[in-house]
């Protein structure tokens, strides 16, 4: 059960440090009763299919149950099960970066250290093991190269009047990391650029899964650029990064609950996702120092248009994100339509 104080002065919050090799690990797993559970940041019921399907084929045997939902309505849940003492979820890898360290003063997270932790960047991983990032994430410009011939480039870009009623865009109030791209836009370039956005008429839509689905369909929306999918995707996604505005990047974070029924399964998700062989694969950059960026790109911390450790930082300011919701429920309304693990799109 997740502490009514403060443990800190317990003083033992030294970090179990990995030895075993991954496949003494998987052993351990499989004597635990080859099972882990993962709840899992999404908008997409399907979005960690790929994971699951991984997993499962290095590890035969093992059984990865991983349940997406969108992150800060996990996050409530997970603190139901801490407040109750019925966890009964292993892992979990969030966008609400402001949880873990929440989370570890309450002394809810164990302190373990992966094989390949210390490749891992300093910035994407906690002193004492409590959490690490995974994956980087980044929105970037994404369009239908069928739709238009030539897509944006900078922010200005999409005030471009063959650009108006094409553009489709995940409401700000509604995702924090869309949120932070909004604030960091409108800081570099005014309030103006958002109202010139609006006369566009974007369709506003929840989840950022969802522009990326309807740029492919066959409607009138082209672009978007709160989405991600991957550093090289598919044809006919076109897809850039601006050089002159900032663009959101950050390291989702993972980590495994203290009083997790699997432990032994959730470390070697843990030591699977931080493998070479694992994030080798990624469509974006890797969390690890030793792993080359996507060809054509410099590694995340070298480029100089995003800085993904801010992102963190904006999390933890829980007042400041609370004003700038409203800020923009008062502009475009409240998110409408079901949840995006619900709707058909």
């Amino acid at each position: 059960m997740v502490s009514a104080y403060d443990p800190t002065f317990g003083y033992d919050g030294a970090p179990e440090v990995e030895t075993r090799t991954i496949d003494e690990i998987y052993q351990a797993a499989l004597a635990e009763g080859g099972v882990v559970t993962v709840w899992h940041g999404g908008d997409e019921k399907t979005q960690q299919n790929r994971l699951k399907q991984a997993f499962e084929a290095r590890f035969p045997k093992m059984t990865l149950n991983v349940t997406v939902d969108v992150s800060k309505y996990h996050d409530g849940n997970i603190d139901r099960q801490l407040a109750t003492g019925g966890v009964y979820v292993d892992s979990v890898i969030l966008q609400t970066l402001h949880d873990y360290p929440r989370w570890d003063n309450e002394g809810a997270l164990l302190h373990y250290v992966p094989l390949n932790f210390y490749n891992v960047h300093p910035s994407f991983r906690d002193l004492r093991g409590a959490w690490h990032g995974v994956e980087v994430l980044a929105w970037s410009f994404l369009w239908n190269t069928n739709k238009i011939s030539e897509g944006p480039r900078e922010f200005d870009d999409f005030l471009k009047p063959e650009y108006k009623g094409k553009l489709v865009l995940t409401y700000p109030n509604d995702d924090d990391a869309v949120l932070y791209a909004f604030d960091l836009i409108m800081q570099q370039y005014g309030y103006g650029w958002f109202e010139k956005l609006l006369a566009q008429n974007p369709r506003w839509v929840r989840g950022t899964a969802t522009p990326v689905t309807l740029i492919g369909r066959n409607g009138s929306e082209a672009l978007t650029f709160t989405s991600s999918a991957g550093l090289a995707p598919s044809a006919p996604l076109g897809i850039a990064l601006p050089t002159k505005g900032l663009f959101v990047s950050w390291a989702q974070r993972a980590g495994i609950l203290k009083d997790a029924p699997h432990p032994e399964g959730a470390k070697l998700l843990h030591n699977y996702m931080l493998s070479e062989e694992f994030q080798a694969t990624n469509s974006s950059w890797s969390v690890r120092m030793d792993i080359p960026a996507p060809a054509g790109y410099a590694k995340v911390m070298d480029v100089p248009s995003t800085n993904p450790t801010a992102f963190g930082e904006f999390m933890g300011d829980r007042a400041r994100v609370e004003r700038l919701k409203l800020f923009f429920e008062d502009k475009i309304g409240t998110p409408q339509g079901l949840s995006p693990l619900n709707d058909d799109l």
